[in-house]
């Protein structure tokens, strides 16, 4: 189920001091497998000292073009991101998983008002979502608070201002700078304060179709909950974590056991034994089964499985709805067994 192809580099460009674009070639035999909707990401994977490195980033290109890029930032100690940006060329090849992930713009027959409120690597997504969105309908209007330390730190700034200045009326951008004074912007960082300045004062005659939250949890958070004290529905919010949320695992105090695992993945059945203070994809990988899984920390989607038999419980979850909750799917990421016997399948998601 995890499969990768390998896709040839066709570019890197510098887009900050520490942040790169990376654009790979996409042959007419992968066409399909990598169409893809805007806002997906794509897990890419290396081997570095003898072990494998998956990471989840996305797409900032629009669905349909010939090549698909991504924005990777800079991290420090960072076994991938470093490599992307002191290393990586034109020419060198990589290992490419297709196409996922649930924040995503959803074309509609009739134009849409889309508010968003990202910070740092968050813009990335957004770009193919505004470049999809103002191209989708003649009439659609986007407003964008991006919050940066400054304007030198600021991804996609130079194809911002493009879009900018092609969709003059129906593109707004409110940049905000916290360690710089800028022209471009103005000083601070993304708060209630600023929430409620563009929903409810400078944009007041916007009615949102919907909300898109890309960047730290804790900017997140503080968006989402302004909104809904606003009368937001929590349906027209879309967001998505650009860092794993911190803490410990208090779901293992009281487990003790020893559960029964068995793993329905590409029509297959596997059974294991493992300790329930595991994790169930850390199990599932060291019984050589070959699950899909990109972050590891609960930040993307791609490890989503339905517990068909027994419970299991969540250390931590920013992604699935409490609706899909009640369905049964879990992270098996985050997930610990917390039954005797425990069915999973990554088919059936």
């Amino acid at each position: 189920m995890s499969q990768f192809h390998s896709l040839q580099v066709s570019a890197v460009n510098k887009l900050t001091p520490c942040s790169v674009a990376i654009s790979f070639r996409i042959p007419e035999s992968l066409q399909e497998a990598f169409s893809f909707k805007a806002g997906q990401y794509v897990t890419v994977r290396m081997h570095k000292d003898g072990k494998e490195v998956r990471r989840a980033y996305s797409i900032a290109s629009m669905p349909g073009q010939k090549e698909l890029t991504i924005g990777v930032k800079k991290v420090e100690g960072g076994s991938f991101s470093v490599y992307a940006n002191e290393v990586l060329k034109a020419g060198d090849s990589l290992e490419v998983m297709a196409p996922e992930g649930r924040f995503v713009f959803e074309p509609r027959e009739r134009a849409q008002d889309l508010v968003a409120f990202v910070a740092g690597s968050g813009i990335t997504p957004l770009m193919s979502i505004i470049r999809t969105a103002l191209k989708e309908h003649p009439d659609t209007r986007i407003v964008l608070v991006y919050g940066n330390q400054s304007k030198e730190e600021t991804m996609f700034y130079a194809a911002l201002q493009e879009l900018k200045a092609k969709y003059t009326d129906r593109l707004t951008i409110h940049y905000l700078f916290s360690r710089s004074q800028e022209e471009e912007g103005s000083f601070g960082r993304i708060d209630r304060s600023i929430v409620n300045f563009i929903t409810r004062n400078k944009h007041k005659d916007l009615d949102p179709d919907r909300f898109y939250l890309c960047g730290p949890l804790a900017m997140i958070e503080t968006v989402a909950e302004t909104l809904k004290e606003n009368g937001v529905a929590e349906d027209r919010i879309s967001h998505e974590l650009f860092t794993e949320p911190q803490g410990g695992d208090p779901v293992t105090v009281g487990l003790e056991g020893v559960t029964h695992l068995e793993v329905t993945l590409d029509d297959m059945v596997h059974q294991l034994d493992m300790d329930q203070k595991s994790l169930i994809l850390n199990a599932v990988l060291k019984a050589k089964i070959d699950a899909p899984y990109s972050c590891q920390g609960g930040v993307c989607s791609t490890c989503i499985a339905r517990v068909t038999e027994g419970s299991a419980e969540m250390v931590k979850n920013q992604i699935l709805t409490e609706s899909e909750i009640a369905e049964g799917l879990i992270l098996t990421c985050q997930a610990h067994p917390t039954s005797p016997m425990l069915k999973i399948d990554y088919d059936d998601v």
